[in-house]
């Protein structure tokens, strides 16, 4: 039979984890609520992009859903494309930034694999396959990139690119900056 202190250590050790238990548990709960309350607030917000002169809906809603809850100026670009073609529709402008050879080889969302010095781009919301063309405002070079991946996930960027891509507008020396994008159709 253990003696007396050695129960008492016992019992001491289990009050312990009994009390980090239930700090853990408490700090689940408040991540747990805030992140609800974050769910909540962007499943009010459905995600429709401008594209020229209409928008396009991501969800399985039709676009006309989407009036009644945003303004359909709210929707359209906020700078259009320095002088796009017939064929483009501007779809706005943002941050753009672009990923390197440390993801060379991996699967991007279309399957195919990534390869840095492709005309390649992830955006969250423009199909797979479309065609971009992204225009650096700082020095008004341009490139025709493709969608073949989904993001970008970090910040307010609007567009991720190759890096070859990136070299060719002249973003890689900043690492991110500002564009404007024109879908071509």
């Amino acid at each position: 039979m253990p003696s007396r202190r050695e129960r008492l250590r016992a019992f001491m050790k289990l009050k312990n984890q009994r009390q980090a238990l239930l700090g853990g548990v408490a700090v689940l709960t408040v991540m747990a609520t805030g992140l609800g309350t974050a769910l909540w607030q962007s499943g009010n917000s459905p995600e429709a992009v401008g594209l020229g002169n209409g928008i396009a809906s991501v969800e399985a809603r039709p676009v006309a859903d989407f009036a009644s809850q945003r303004s359909l100026a709210a929707l359209q670009p906020t700078s259009p494309d320095p002088r796009p073609s017939p064929s483009e529709s501007a779809i706005g402008t943002g941050e753009a930034s672009y990923y390197g050879n440390e993801l060379a080889g991996n699967p991007t969302a279309s399957g195919e694999r990534f390869d840095p010095e492709k005309l390649t781009a992830a955006h969250r919301t423009l199909p797979l396959g479309s065609k971009v063309r992204v225009t650096n405002s700082r020095n008004g070079e341009s490139v025709v990139v493709r969608v073949n991946d989904r993001g970008p996930y970090h910040g307010n960027r609007v567009i991720d690119l190759s890096a070859g891509a990136a070299r060719t507008i002249g973003l890689i020396g900043s690492g991110t900056g500002r564009v404007s994008l024109a879908l071509l159709v």
